[in-house]
């Protein structure tokens, strides 16, 4: 353990001001708090000159020990403090409280899966979509996508009894709320829907959040139309509100995977001292980051390391893992706090292109 005018001069004799990443940890090395800076040593510094009754102050005197790595740049130390603060979900972080500016469709991890509206991407194997706009209705829709497909949306601990199970059992249920009564719900609580015709209806969920529902909204027009018929004026009238929303959902998925599509490109950051980096973001995400090549034999040696990425197929072909998620709303979040930074990328085929004019024009040796 080491006193705070200790760790107070271990700090100021060995840190540097360049850009990294740092740790604080208590007594017994549990991490307290994760965050980055483009000058670290001036970062930490000011932490022992914080009042008692802010939260640095608070923070310090709780703090024993102070790690901190270092990275080439802001964005890499940014994406390092994003991975870490995930990875151990420090106390005094408080990025979990910022305001959000996205929201993703959750698909859970449940015998009985449903789709909940989130704003915070969590490791436990879900799968996400997105992101969507947080303001307007983007919560009241995916609601109405579950309504639609008869997916439940009670609280992840209600026991759920498939109806293959029951036959098995030879037991009877209620169901727990009243959709199932209402013809909105499959009820896997009471056992009225044998599991894989659930996980059917799981399935159409997960095809409509990829950008491909119009199978499902055919299927709630043609409902539409039978109501119609049968002079059903008022029900019809709540389906078509409820195929409008589910389309502008649907036509809001397409437009989004088309601009993450259009977000692949290479990114090129000059480095502290020298140490340049090139990201190559691919649909929205950092799928390689690698030194900027400088000369022929190394620019060559990262074009085909850049050509096998970009010719294996497409991840958009299924939801977001939550690293990725994260990944998708920390690049779209840079590149609009950082609009001058766009000036630095460049499309792929582009730079390829370009450096095989480049090998042409330059005489064999």
């Amino acid at each position: 353990m080491i006193a705070q005018p200790a760790l107070r001069e271990y700090v100021r004799t060995h840190a540097e001001n360049r850009p990294g990443v740092y740790r604080m940890a208590d007594e017994t090395g549990q991490i307290l708090y994760v965050g980055k800076s483009i000058r670290v040593r001036t970062r930490l510094l000011s932490y022992f000159r914080a009042p008692p009754g802010q939260k640095a102050g608070e923070l310090i005197r709780s703090t024993r020990t102070i790690l901190w790595d270092y990275h080439p740049n802001e964005f890499s130390a940014l994406l390092t403090e994003m991975r870490q603060i995930k990875n151990w979900r420090p106390k005094y972080n408080v990025e979990h409280n910022r305001k959000r500016d996205y929201t993703f469709a959750k698909l859970t991890v449940e015998p009985a899966p449903r789709i909940v509206p989130v704003t915070r991407v969590v490791e436990d194997g879900s799968e996400y979509f997105g992101p969507f706009p947080a303001k307007g209705r983007t919560f009241e829709t995916l609601n109405e996508l579950s309504r639609v497909l008869g997916l439940r949306d009670c609280p992840a601990d209600t026991p759920i009894f498939f109806g293959d199970q029951l036959e098995v059992f030879n037991t009877g249920r209620t169901p727990l709320c009243m959709r199932a009564e209402l013809g909105t719900c499959l009820a896997p609580c009471a056992g009225r829907v044998a599991a894989h015709e659930y996980m059917a209806r799981v399935d159409a969920a997960r095809t409509f959040l990829m950008g491909r529902g119009e199978k499902t909204l055919r299927e709630l027009e043609a409902q539409m139309a039978r109501y119609a018929d049968r002079m059903e004026f008022e029900y019809a009238a709540v389906l078509r509100d409820r195929v409008n929303r589910l389309r502008r959902l649907q036509e809001g998925i397409v437009g989004l995977r088309g601009r993450v599509k259009t977000r692949s490109f290479l990114y090129r950051v000059p480095g502290y001292r020298g140490a340049n980096r090139v990201y190559l973001i691919r649909d929205g995400r950092i799928a390689m980051d690698l030194p900027d090549p400088i000369g022929r034999k190394r620019k060559e040696a990262t074009a085909r390391r850049l050509t096998a990425v970009m010719d294996r197929p497409s991840d958009l072909k299924r939801g977001l893992t939550p690293r990725e998620a994260a990944e998708v709303v920390l690049v779209a979040r840079w590149f609009r706090l950082h609009p001058g930074e766009k000036k630095r990328t460049v499309p792929v085929r582009t730079w390829l292109s370009e450096l095989e004019k480049t090998r042409a024009a330059t005489p064999a040796a």
